[in-house]
């Protein structure tokens, strides 16, 4: 039995900051976001925060080199 692996994107305000990231690394890293906006000071709120889960067996290619 094969478990498909995917590959987390994170954006906030349309802005890529992380990019490729394990499953573990994107749940550790988006809890982290979330907090940190919640609780400091930013220039984002919660609502700007968003990800991408894409197929991580597939090869990701970017048009926009932001990432």
């Amino acid at each position: 039995m094969t478990t498909k692996e995917y590959k987390y994107h994170i954006y906030a305000k349309g802005e890529c900051l992380y990019h490729n990231l394990s499953e573990k690394q994107f749940n550790k890293t988006w809890e982290t976001l979330k907090g940190m906006v919640g609780l400091m000071k930013t220039d984002y709120e919660l609502g700007d925060l968003s990800f991408e889960k894409v197929n991580g067996d597939i090869p990701w290619q970017f048009e926009d080199h932001s990432c």
